[in-house]
């Protein structure tokens, strides 16, 4: 018996380092406006049920289990947990700090792993939980172009070349991971590998030495050499191939986007460079996943024939680039008319992650459906990425769930409570802590707005 209660109380203690449940409770969130996002639609006033991770029952007639803690709602809205579809959060810091930019991929291209980046204890974990997102895709943006040229998220590099090749330009960004935004968890990726990333447009053609036309000349070529490669591994392994431009990890890499197992995430905003990255994945028989795409409205039924998802910021309406001159408010509301699969990502700002729900707002005030501006911040998002327990509200659903004080696309509404999981995340971030411990008087004499 000795043994047994030291072994469940090491369980325990293993629960409370990792954040995970061995045994979790049973919560009844009730007296709320339930927006399922899925088949069950809105609930005007309902309880839902979470025991030991997931939604056990929801519903306007749900009953309260005698063993539930009860969560009141107070007639706010619950929603799934929102989902960040390209983000680098908890993996870079300060955005103009290159030493806190672990979602770059330095010397490698395809190859680079984001999920060896992924910082559990970055503060802007608790902010982004703050704004209702409870996963997160990391995505790594392009490092660097010859010449020194800024990439996508406004970081620089002077340093020329790139990829892991002979000094070979790269377009590659790296891979991709879905990320956990729960508190204490040491481990938060819940799946890496989930696409490469690629630039084109713009970016690629600095990454090119300047062209369109040669970065998806080098891009085809790469995709070539990793079906050559993936042919001929141990030939490789013995030096009896032909050279390759790029190295073996980013090879490695490539292998499954060419074989249509991990989707290309590309990067592209005008409608010309739409309308090449559908060709490429045509020709090449790729899975892709566009995202930018300011003008996808000018091609979006082209877009919605090829069954291609898109990752836009609905905030876009001036052009940034040139490139991007024909960005629309609207944009959303038109890929959604014409039947496009879409997640808003919001802004790229870590500290500024809350952007997308307020962009979905914005997206319905220029005429997206209320329902499909959420849906592109928790199912569409869902969808995209193959996160099939998470997304919408239903019985056998992981309890992926936030309570807000109000209408979670209005930027006067917060979370009450955030569930990750089906544990209650804590509502603390850095810039709370610091009011709190300042906010009272101290033995050194000095006023508060000066301590």
């Amino acid at each position: 018996m000795t043994n047994a209660k030291y072994f469940l109380a090491g369980l325990l203690a293993s629960s409370a380092l990792t954040g995970s449940v061995v045994f979790a409770e049973t919560i009844a969130i009730t007296n709320a406006k339930i927006e399922t996002v899925g088949r069950l639609g809105t609930i005007a006033n309902g309880n839902l049920i979470i025991t030991d991770g997931k939604i056990t029952a929801l519903g306007a007639n749900v009953a309260i289990p005698a063993n539930a803690r009860i969560m009141d709602a107070k007639g706010g809205v619950v929603t799934p947990g929102l989902i960040a579809s390209s983000s680098s959060l908890a993996a870079a810091e300060i955005e103009q700090v290159l030493q806190t930019r672990d979602d770059r991929s330095g010397a490698l291209s395809s190859g680079f792993d984001i999920q060896y980046s992924i910082n559990p204890q970055s503060p802007l974990i608790p902010l982004a939980r703050q704004s209702g997102l409870t996963r997160a895709v990391a995505t790594p943006v392009l490092t660097r172009s010859p010449g020194g040229h800024a990439d996508d998220s406004g970081a620089y590099d002077s340093a020329g070349g790139g990829g892991g090749g002979e000094g070979d330009p790269s377009l590659f960004a790296g891979q991709a991971a879905i990320v956990r935004l729960a508190s204490k968890d040491t481990d938060l990726v819940e799946r890496a590998r989930v696409a490469v990333t690629l630039d084109l447009g713009e970016a690629g053609a600095s990454a090119a030495g300047g062209s369109r036309g040669a970065s998806l000349v080098l891009v085809r070529a790469a995709l070539e050499d990793a079906r050559a490669y993936s042919r001929n591994r141990a030939a490789y392994e013995d030096g009896g191939t032909r050279e390759f431009g790029l190295s073996r990890v980013d090879l490695d890499a490539l292998v499954p986007v060419v074989q249509g197992k991990t989707p290309l995430l590309i990067r592209v905003h005008s409608a010309p460079d739409i309308r090449q990255a559908l060709r490429l994945a045509r020709e090449e028989k790729l899975q892709i996943i566009l995202e930018g795409a300011e003008e996808a409205w000018i091609v979006a039924k082209e877009i919605a024939a090829a069954g291609v998802p898109v990752l836009i910021d609905a905030q876009a309406s001036l052009p940034a680039a040139f490139e991007s001159r024909g960005a629309r408010l609207d944009n959303a509301a038109r890929l959604h008319a014409a039947g496009v699969k879409f997640a808003i990502i919001g802004s790229r700002d870590f500290n500024n992650v809350r952007q997308a729900r307020l962009d979905a707002g914005l997206a319905v005030a220029h005429g997206l459906p209320y329902q499909a501006a959420l849906a592109s911040l928790t199912a569409n998002p869902a969808s995209i990425w193959g996160m099939s327990d998470v997304g919408s509200l239903d019985v056998g659903k992981t309890a992926d769930v936030v309570v807000w004080n109000g209408d979670p696309l209005e930027t006067s509404s917060w979370p009450n409570a955030v569930f990750i999981k089906g544990v209650e995340q804590t509502a603390s971030v850095r810039a709370f802590e610091l009011r709190d411990r300042y906010a009272s008087s101290s033995s050194n004499g000095y006023s508060p707005a000066y301590r």
